[in-house]
């Protein structure tokens, strides 16, 4: 019998009363293994009235009492790594190391959370006049949302809850549809940890479920990962709804190789960051840049290292590199590199077809290697968000520069150079959120701020470190002014306020 995966709502499991349910694939095998529940815009309301009224409890709540519940939340988090990888294996499809990763840099924004204290100290300034002291404060937002996707579906709602909550505000997740089960297990140990009823929602769904929280006039904010044509709408629909937003969008990262490289160490790089988690990472290298005459060379150092990659099922220790989430997504990336030739790519390895033996129903493919890519190539203007991996080839540092300011998308980007004025010069003058010298997945740890610049971010505020805070809670300015008990009354004074 097919399990069914329903909604969290005030501290409990409810079950879902739309009708309406979604399919969950292992994407090893290609079979149904799970139905997930979809929230009407009734249901919206009904969670949103109940995390509306734990907040008026919540957010006033001490510091001390909302660090006790997620310092309780982190110990059970690291206890049950295992289990929560296990369920992103069997749903999303990667590896379990790689899943195993996922959880631990979750964990690095519950550490951060669990030191919430001294990321909400205010400042206070004394004597600005005679007697008056000015204090400024952050206090939370209320009831906020976050939309995340199937890619990392324990680490990114890891990015935004726990801040969020540590600030005193409630939260609600709708979490992707494809991969729902981590979500609920993150809300069992939420509850676990004894956070009060409704702090902590869970909703799953479509669109339905995504546009009415987005115009819910009791959502304060909304924090979204994903694609940047959704990132686009999430940001202009809440915006207008009148609410703080945060939309990371999509990606091009490009990786550029100076001619001075460690060629072995850039190879090793490029396939690390172009094919784990089977290319579905917004920060995954999609594009390798080579500098002068190293192109050749370093192509097939990557050739050599892609060909020895094991491709099976993630709960496979042996395997490197798990299936697609979907056949869909599967048949969309495939075509990619189907259309490659045709449109002046020259391919190097083509994974399309790939298969692996008694799992022949799963969303498999291989990698793909693709040289002298052009710019005009679809293969290079879109996000693939799968397992190719691009060359294109630049005379000199300034052109390869160009080419990758030029991208629309401006996430993370790396340089590899034994050249420090080279790297120095890169990482002032691209334009990306994100920078790696000779670090191909500059992802920062949790307290600097995750995000991109250009189509890669709608909003102003980056995700988790002091821009998470920021985003999470609102500045108040606190004049005062104790008279001393001996001063006459001062009458009244309808002048400008003095300062001084």
């Amino acid at each position: 019998m097919t399990k069914t995966v329903h909604h969290w709502i005030g501290g409990k499991t409810v079950e879902g009363t739309s009708g309406n349910f979604g399919p969950v694939t292992d994407p090893a095998t290609g079979a149904v293994t799970t139905q997930v529940a979809f929230a009407s815009a009734e249901e919206v309301d009904r969670a949103v009235a109940i995390a509306r009224a734990a907040y008026v409890t919540w957010g006033t709540s001490s510091l001390a009492q909302r660090t006790t519940v997620l310092f309780k939340f982190r110990a059970l988090l690291d206890a049950n790594r295992d289990a929560i990888a296990e369920l992103i294996t069997a749903e999303h499809g990667k590896v379990h190391s790689d899943a195993l990763g996922e959880v631990a840099r979750g964990l690095e924004i519950v550490d951060l959370a669990c030191g919430i204290t001294t990321q909400l100290k205010g400042e206070l300034s004394t004597q600005v006049s005679s007697r008056v002291d000015v204090a400024s404060i952050r206090q939370p937002l209320g009831v906020v949302a976050g939309i995340t996707p199937f890619n990392f579906p324990a680490m990114v709602p890891m990015w935004m809850f726990p801040i969020a909550i540590a600030c005193g505000n409630t939260f609600i997740l709708k979490p992707s549809e494809k991969d729902p089960s981590a979500s609920m297990k993150i809300a069992e140990l939420l509850a676990e940890a004894g956070l009060p009823d409704g702090v902590f929602t869970v909703l799953h769904g479509d669109r339905v479920a995504v546009d009415a929280l987005l115009a819910h006039p009791d959502i304060a904010a909304v924090s979204f990962v994903g694609s940047t044509p959704i990132a686009r709408h999430i940001h202009a629909t809440a915006s207008a709804h009148g609410k703080r937003v945060q939309a990371l969008g999509g990606a091009k990262n490009h990786m550029l190789v100076l001619p001075d490289a460690d060629l072995d160490a850039a190879a090793d790089a490029a396939v690390s960051a172009a094919y784990g988690s089977a290319g579905e990472r917004c920060m995954a290298i999609s594009a390798v840049v080579a500098v002068g005459a190293i192109g050749d060379e370093l192509v097939e150092k990557i050739r050599e290292r892609a060909e020895k990659i094991k491709i099976g099922p993630g709960n496979d220790p042996s395997s490197e590199m798990g299936p697609l989430i979907t056949a869909a997504h599967r048949d969309k990336v495939a075509s990619y590199v189907k259309g490659a030739a045709a449109q002046g790519c020259e391919v190097v390895l083509d994974g399309t077809g790939y298969t692996v033996d008694g799992f022949e129903n799963g969303h498999w493919i291989g990698l793909s290697l693709l040289d002298h890519v052009p710019t005009t190539s679809d293969a290079y203007r879109d996000e693939i968000f799968g397992p190719v991996l691009c060359v294109l080839r630049a005379e000199t540092y300034e052109e390869g520069l160009a080419l990758i300011n030029a991208s629309p998308f401006g996430n993370g980007t790396a340089i590899f150079t034994r050249d420090g004025g080279a790297a120095r010069r890169f990482q002032l003058e691209v334009e990306a959120g994100m920078v790696g010298v000779n670090v191909p997945i500059p992802v920062p740890v949790g307290y600097h701020s995750f995000g991109g610049w250009k189509d890669s971010l709608f909003g102003d505020h980056h995700v988790y470190g002091n821009d998470g805070t920021h985003f999470y809670t609102r500045g108040k300015v606190v004049t005062t002014r104790w008279p001393d008990p001996a001063d006459d009354p001062s009458g009244v004074d309808l002048g400008f306020p003095r300062n001084h």
